[in-house]
């Protein structure tokens, strides 16, 4: 049994041998693109489609603004009919109808009939008409437009905010499998090597058959995991190349995560800072203010339409009667009694917004629970790294301690393999600590209302 004393020496060289980067090797691939948290969330916010959607709905409520104000200015019409009278229009004159003069005598002189024939004929007509007592309500009209812009640009900001804790999560998620699969081929390595020379004495009847095959099995577990990590991170790459808006196929590896920092957030002004910030309760705002505007529209139909109009008319008559008729004036509409419909309907945009107001109370309770909901999220992942970073460096005395007793032969093969199985997994917890308080910190800055 002597031979087992130089296993682990032996495993330990082999590791520090296959590590060395092949300077010389001639066709290797060209790296992959090292893509940080910052790159990302840059690529996001410039690609992303729901953000450019969102940004485009706010483009377009510009653009329904700039309609409306046009209707306060005066509307011009034309039009233009081609015809055939059905019954020809008759129009009679008796004798003197206009008159009896000395000399001249009656006018008409007999009764006279003017017939216009049943042909095509065309007729023209122009309107201008400037609106005056309707400006009031067109004017609430763009403001309330002006309103809806905000709610877009709010919906926007939201938009934003989810797109980057959106990168960041699934940025952590390739990070962690990553960070898994390197883990793992660590770990394969470490296991190949042993296997080789356990293998070998095994041959020189140095070492257990059941050592080699525990040792194989296990070299059999870490490559299926290897298996099972790649294409987790595989899938988890092409997720977050799909919120950059680019090719699913970019091949790229993503930095680490610096190291945590503490925690200093003060809840009171958590939640002074967040409803100041977050989109949700201004969007709720502008919607009681949006169902405000609506209630005073409603209520400005009372008013009556009163527009300043000119009007010319080229009507369809007999050809020695006037074809070009205009005129100018004040056009008045009212609609003065409508059984109570409108008293309806003004009392039912203030129930709206009754059911606005609740909605913003209710919207500012869910903003003030998720805020402390995240901090607490936030400490509880802060407490768990440092558990996790205490158990790594305990794995890790325990790894150090097993090596030197397996050289001196005072434990078997399997401590030392359950040793090393110990570390890696301390590693693991480590990193999946590390990534977890990371996402929780994410998290607690969007319940903030950062951009």
């Amino acid at each position: 049994m002597k031979g087992l004393r130089m296993v682990w020496g032996t495993v330990a060289w082999g590791i520090m041998v296959l590590s060395v980067p092949a300077w010389g090797q001639e066709g290797a691939p060209p790296p992959e693109e090292v893509l940080t948290l910052e790159r990302a969330v840059a690529l996001a916010l410039e690609n992303d489609r729901p953000l450019k959607n969102a940004g485009l709905e706010v483009g377009k409520a510009a653009d329904r603004i700039a309609a409306a104000r046009t209707r306060r200015l005066p509307a011009l019409q034309v039009g233009v009919t081609e015809s055939m009278l059905v019954l020809p229009i008759e129009l009679q004159f008796r004798r003197g109808d206009f008159g009896t003069y000395p000399v001249i005598g009656p006018i008409p002189a007999e009764d006279t009939t003017l017939r216009t024939p049943r042909k095509l004929t065309t007729s023209v007509s122009a309107r201008v008409a400037q609106p005056l007592s309707q400006l009031y309500r067109l004017t609430l009209g763009i403001d309330q437009l002006g309103v809806s812009q905000n709610i877009a640009q709010e919906d926007l900001r939201f938009q934003r905010q989810t797109t980057i804790r959106d990168v960041k999560s699934t940025y952590y998620g390739v990070l962690q499998v990553q960070s898994a699969l390197e883990a793992v081929e660590e770990t394969i390595t470490f296991y190949r090597e042993l296997d080789r020379v356990v293998g070998e004495q095994v041959a020189q009847q140095a070492a257990l058959k059941a050592d080699s095959l525990e040792v194989r099995a296990r070299l059999a577990k870490a490559e299926y995991e290897a298996f099972s990590a790649q294409n987790e991170l595989a899938s988890r790459k092409e997720q977050l190349n799909d919120l950059l808006g680019r090719d699913v196929e970019t091949a790229f590896r993503v930095s680490p995560v610096p190291e945590a920092t503490g925690v200093k957030a003060d809840l009171t002004e958590a939640r002074a800072q967040a409803v100041s910030r977050r989109p949700e309760i201004r969007r709720a705002e502008l919607q009681v203010e949006q169902a405000e505007y609506d209630r005073r529209m409603k209520a400005a139909e009372y008013i009556p339409d009163l527009n300043l109009v000119f009007a010319y008319l080229s009507p369809v008559t007999s050809d020695r009667l006037p074809k070009n008729i205009g005129y100018v004036g004040l056009e008045l509409s009212w609609e003065f009694y409508d059984w109570g419909r409108k008293r309806q309907e003004i009392a039912e945009r203030l129930r709206t917004i009754d059911q606005a107001k609740n909605a913003l109370e209710g919207t500012r309770s869910q903003v003030v629970l998720d805020v402390k909901r995240r901090l607490r999220k936030l400490r509880e992942a802060e407490e768990l790294l440092k558990v996790t970073e205490m158990s790594r460096e305990a794995a890790r005395e325990k790894a150090r301690i097993t090596m030197n007793q397996y050289r001196q032969q005072a434990v078997l093969l399997k401590d030392l393999l359950e040793a090393q199985a110990g570390l890696a997994h301390a590693n693991d917890q480590y990193q999946q600590a590390l990534l977890g308080f990371w996402t929780a910190k994410a998290d607690f800055e969007k319940a903030l209302g950062e951009d």
